[in-house]
């Protein structure tokens, strides 16, 4: 048997940490949980939640599988496809995580339990819906205790929910910055004033910063009341609701940018063109065979279903949140479970996060992938954003085994615009140009012109 090797995100929890052996995922439960674990399981409430698809399913391993002596039990999580982190999800994904959070809660307190982590990191999308993944997140209530949980929760969920509704869609990134969530007195301050007359809002957000600021110093202080008859079931519930009440109050509709209506407004594919486009990928993808594939600036997800049709399962990375947020709503209402959209901006793509730049993987610690598809989108990051190509076609490298990449010439319109306001100082840009700059780190296997167009489909691989 070979030696575990701990995940660098599981350290804190003394609960119990995850780890591999012989490439397994597995979490181990240690002595400190044993009698929550056990009411846990008792409860009923972890069968419950896994049949409803609420709960990552898991299955008990042999505990000569344990990473360290004194396992009280060893798990075998089912594997997420892709983790991903509160800021690159979409606003509609935000909120659904926030109320798979409260729904998780609920049912927790109807089984004598109470939800201790409230952590925006303990959601997952998987297979086309939210899921909780933290099994460990659940102790037994002690009766007149507070929800331990409330201002994580309205860090993680309701505040940036309601500068990403009330003032910014792009403040979603504070999450970026603030791994623990939004702080209150921070989304107080940010937020207009008529969010003062909003309920939910006073109560969760610019009170509970008060409140926060009121007792920061108060060494004193509790941490949370603890009269054994402070907080009684009824209170814990309408507390809940009172958030559920705030969560659903917020929305925002992704209109008026650039790229939400890409393919409708844009003149250089025409009906035509975007078929003939779908039916070359279709016949590179069908080459490939690629399990796992990664849409780079895939806008509203059309050319990732032609990878999803063919059984791949699919991540749309776009910059634009109003794509974003109108492909997950497509999703959504759709039952797609094997398209995931997500926010990503390449030019400043996720990075490694947390202790030792270790606890969150950035985009490329979560490849690479079997194929990586790249349609539309080394103009603007050569031409706009002035990347070299051969930067461009390494980091494609590092992503995936295969890249699929559609090259458009200086003739084409898009480009002619890109031009049309700055020096055009990018003499290496065209067909040749790209081949040789990828070749030190990117093999080609094909090259197809799309027909009735001016632009190339690219098969490289990684080398």
């Amino acid at each position: 048997m070979t030696p575990a090797i701990d995940h660098p995100a599981s350290f804190r929890d003394p609960s119990g940490f995850v780890y591999r052996r012989d490439g397994v995922l597995l979490r181990q439960i240690e002595p400190v949980y044993a009698e929550d674990w056990r009411a846990l399981v008792a409860s009923g409430l972890m069968t419950r939640l896994q049949d409803a698809g609420t709960l990552v399913r898991h299955e008990e391993a042999d505990l000569a599988l344990a990473a360290r002596p004194g396992a009280v039990a060893v798990l075998r999580p089912e594997v997420i496809d892709t983790i991903s982190h509160p800021f690159e999800w979409a606003f509609s994904q935000l909120k659904d995580a926030a109320l798979l959070t409260l729904d998780v809660a609920e049912q927790a307190l109807g089984a004598g339990m109470v939800l201790k982590d409230a952590s925006a990191y303990n959601v997952a999308f998987h297979q086309g819906r939210p899921v909780f993944l933290d099994t460990l997140s659940f102790e037994r209530r002690v009766e007149g205790s507070p929800w331990v949980a409330y201002r994580q929760f309205c860090q993680h969920f309701l505040a940036p929910l309601a500068l990403m509704s009330r003032v910014d869609i792009r403040l979603s990134q504070l999450l970026r910055v603030h791994v623990d969530g939004v702080p209150l007195d921070l989304a107080s301050a940010l937020l207009p004033t008529s969010s003062w007359f909003t309920p939910g809002l006073l109560m969760h957000v610019h009170l509970h910063a008060r409140s926060q600021r009121k007792h920061a110093s108060d060494a004193a202080a509790p941490a949370a009341p603890a009269a054994p008859t402070s907080f009684s079931p009824q209170a814990f519930l309408g507390l809940l609701e009172s958030l559920r009440g705030a969560i659903t109050g917020l929305d925002w509709n992704p209109v008026g940018t650039e790229w939400a209506d890409y393919y409708q407004r844009n003149n250089n594919y025409g009906s035509d063109g975007l078929e003939h486009k779908a039916a070359v990928l279709g016949a590179m993808l069908d080459r490939v065979k690629p399990a796992t594939v990664w849409d780079l600036g895939g806008n509203t997800g059309r050319f990732s279903r032609v990878a999803s049709a063919r059984g791949a399962r699919v991540v749309t990375w776009d910059v634009d949140p109003a794509c974003v947020e109108a492909h997950w709503r497509e999703v959504r209402r759709a039952g797609e479970t094997t398209v995931l959209p997500l926010l990503l901006d390449l030019t400043n793509p996720s990075s490694g996060m947390g202790w030792a730049g270790e606890e969150r993987d950035g985009l490329a610690g979560r490849g690479p992938v079997d194929c990586v598809m790249a349609l539309g989108l080394v103009h603007h990051l050569a031409i706009s954003n002035n990347v070299p190509l051969g930067r461009v076609g390494r980091y494609l490298a590092q992503l995936g085994r295969t890249v699929i990449l559609e090259f458009v010439p200086k003739e084409d319109s898009q480009v002619v615009k890109l031009l049309a306001t700055r020096k055009d100082v990018f003499p290496d840009y065209h067909r040749a140009g790209l081949e040789a700059a990828f070749a030190p780190y990117l093999a080609l296997e094909e090259a197809v012109d799309i027909p009735g167009m001016t632009r190339t489909l690219y098969r490289f691989r990684a080398l």
